[in-house]
């Protein structure tokens, strides 16, 4: 079965990964912008990571057939720093014409302070200036809850946004009823540490449906797996769920969600075959 990968930092991946994934049945990646592990010290490091994101992974990602796509921000983890947000939101706009760029993210809350939260709602308002879909970090372990309540908050004051075009990721069991019942999309982050396990995100799927949701790996340089997905899918098949539910979820949600972007192809089934293939299981 094709799955779409909603969320992996392929930068810091090995191209053995894009081949795996490829064996697995990933047909295209979504990598959002993210921390290097350290605050970057000046707005130039930015810049050359938005090239990186933007010419380098796209061609790694094409020699094992699979679609690169991209968001682009300054991250939560550096929120805090005002200065540094302000130089590097000057920067973004002159990338978002990239044909793999379909968004801003990931941002959001990192410890939930005053300057995060402004940093926050500046990005959003790029992204309603630019007409680009928005992806949202939302906090780990004990902060999370708040987070994700203070971030719904603020993109509920913003003037013209819409829910259907905004992902607030990282959701778990005390989070997602209150992002699905804002019309918001969510996603469940299959990570060893600090997010879910397949079981648990094929809980919450058994509890609240399949309707704007999405699962990720979220791979990255700590401890992850860049065939989680797979993984979940096996968990799913295991409980005895249809292929159609569970194409639902890794393919046929994070497409409609993309495909808003105006700029999201698939490089082996195409656009249209792969809506026939979503009519076709409907």
């Amino acid at each position: 079965m094709y799955y779409i990968e909603m969320h992996a930092h392929m930068v810091s991946r090995t191209t053995d990964d894009y081949r795996d994934m490829a064996m697995a049945g990933c047909v295209a990646v979504s990598e959002p912008a993210f921390w290097a592990g350290w605050d970057r010290s000046s707005a130039d490091g930015f810049e050359d990571y938005f090239r990186q994101l933007t010419e380098f992974e796209p061609k790694r990602a094409a020699q094992a057939s699979i679609r690169h796509v991209t968001w682009l921000c300054l991250n939560p983890k550096e929120g805090e720093d005002r200065t540094l947000a302000a130089e590097v939101l000057k920067r973004i706009p002159k990338y978002l014409d990239r044909p793999n760029v379909v968004g801003i993210g990931e941002i959001g809350l990192n410890r939930v302070t005053r300057n995060e939260i402004a940093t926050l709602n500046d990005h959003v308002q790029l992204a309603l200036n630019s007409n680009q879909l928005i992806l949202i970090h939302t906090p780990h372990l004990e902060d999370k809850y708040k987070g994700t309540r203070v971030t719904i908050e603020n993109l509920q004051k913003m003037k013209g946004l819409r829910a259907n075009r905004v992902l607030i990721d990282h959701a778990e069991e005390h989070t997602v009823n209150m992002i699905l019942e804002a019309g918001f999309y969510t996603g469940f982050t299959l990570y060893p540490n600090t997010k879910v396990s397949a079981a648990r995100a094929v809980d919450m799927v058994e509890k609240y449906g399949t309707e704007r949701i999405t699962v990720s790996s979220a791979c990255d340089w700590g401890p992850s797996v860049p065939t989680a997905v797979p993984q979940l899918m096996l968990e799913m098949r295991r409980r005895g769920h249809s292929e159609e539910i569970i194409r639902k979820i890794v393919f046929e949600n994070p497409l409609e969600f993309l495909l808003q972007s105006g700029k999201f192809e698939l490089p082996r089934l195409g656009i249209q075959a792969a809506l026939r293939s979503i009519a076709a299981a409907t």
